[in-house]
């Protein structure tokens, strides 16, 4: 059981000391990890504005006609489910309203924006999505990269190492 524990630990322990630096992880976009965060710009808020106030924040580059993006969004619902107190998610695309408003299959249950000047996006050079970057409370880049990506997945445990590590 101990030797269980121990080895459980050191794969966490991994999981989040990973995300100190890239380690070459293949970005489609500039890095900013560990750097602070742009500002937020939306255009217009598809959803009600959330409250980020000391909270982390994950924003979620996508849009309607991009298969992995629809493949995540899934698991960013459940993400938002299980850690609303602590965690805001934002899907950000750069599609018109309308186009967005009448997307839902899947269904979003986390907040909305639209930025059709691709103020964010262009920011940070951002060429392929879903592409997401996780804010902690201090407006520091904890996370960034294709969510998907194999080996470098942005799975609950990674969102779970985060939000305890950097939190207030």
């Amino acid at each position: 059981m101990k030797k269980s524990i121990t080895v459980l630990l050191l794969f966490w322990a991994t999981l989040v000391a990973a995300q100190e630096s890239n380690n070459g992880k293949r970005l489609w976009a500039k890095s900013i990890l560990n750097e602070k965060a742009p500002d937020l710009v939306v255009e217009k808020w598809i959803s009600k504005q959330p409250d980020t106030k000391g909270k982390f924040v994950l924003i979620d580059f996508w849009a309607t006609w991009c298969g992995p993006c629809r493949a995540y969004i899934p698991t960013l619902n459940d993400l938002q489910k299980k850690y609303a107190d602590k965690l805001t998610i934002i899907g950000l695309s750069n599609e018109a309203a309308e186009k967005v408003e009448a997307f839902d299959n899947p269904k979003i249950n986390y907040f909305e924006a639209i930025d059709t000047k691709g103020v964010i996006k262009d920011s940070l050079q951002v060429k392929g999505i879903p592409h997401a970057i996780l804010i902690d409370p201090k407006g520091i880049v904890r996370w960034e990269g294709f969510p998907l990506l194999q080996g470098n997945q942005l799975t609950e445990e990674v969102i779970k190492g985060l939000l305890e590590k950097y939190k207030n």
